[in-house]
């Protein structure tokens, strides 16, 4: 039986509880890790693959919706709130479903078979051949092979092609929703490059064209897993 690993971010106690107790209940699901801020709960995710998180929305610090807004989150995202007035803004961000507690435990297998089944059609899809940038007044078509690299330059982004190069205001997070890691990959704050460009790596600095790009501490573990050394 495949395991789908996941995170609880909840900061009421009995909640985190009765969350845990309904994940241990289902043999599919392993519970990776579990934390009571979304702070703590987004530097985990930013450097561990994640299946599935049980997010609260009403949290100190940073709320669940804050954090679905600031970071691109590639999990399946299952709302867990007492406050209904937070579906419509989590649908918008689409999660995967909304539990309002006190939600039951059949409630609950059915938001996680939800997830799932989004997962094994994620899992069969074929990832896109180009995206759209908008750059000044116009969309610009990309094709996903020609990126060598995007560069953050303060308010703007700079996309490195094998022929060009593309300015537009659109963000990290932006891309890291349009483009499959496994093709271009976050590695620093500033930066993301494209897996099949890389010419080498040593030291945690990536050589692509004629550049040396670094490798942050928050990135480097999903970057490692992903071109398959966990060094």
């Amino acid at each position: 039986m495949d395991k789908y690993t996941c995170i609880i971010i909840e900061d009421e106690p009995l909640a985190l509880e009765k969350t845990k107790d309904f994940v241990g209940k289902l043999p599919f699901l392993q519970l990776s890790a579990s934390f009571d801020n979304a702070l703590d709960g987004l530097a985990y995710l930013n450097s561990h693959k994640t299946d599935l998180l049980f997010l609260d929305i009403n949290m100190d610090e940073l709320s669940g919706i804050e954090l679905l807004e600031s970071t691109a989150i590639s999990s399946q995202v299952i709302i867990t709130t007492a406050y209904p007035e937070y579906a419509l803004k989590g649908y918008e961000l689409k999660i995967t479903d909304y539990l309002l507690k006190p939600f039951t435990f059949n409630r609950f297998v059915q938001a996680v078979n939800k997830a799932i089944e989004n997962l094994s059609r994620r899992n069969v899809e074929t990832p896109p051949e180009f995206i759209f940038v908008k750059t000044e007044n116009r969309l610009e078509k990309v094709m996903l092979n020609d990126i060598v690299y995007i560069e953050g330059m303060r308010d703007y982004r700079r996309i490195h092609t094998e022929s060009r190069r593309i300015m537009t205001l659109q963000n990290f997070s932006e891309f890291e929703k349009l483009i499959p890691s496994s093709v271009v990959c976050r590695v620093h704050k500033s930066y993301m490059v494209a897996l099949s460009k890389i010419i080498s790596v040593e030291r945690s600095r990536i050589k692509i064209a004629d550049q040396l790009i670094p490798v942050s501490d928050t990135y480097k573990d999903t970057f490692f897993q992903l071109i398959g050394n966990k060094s």
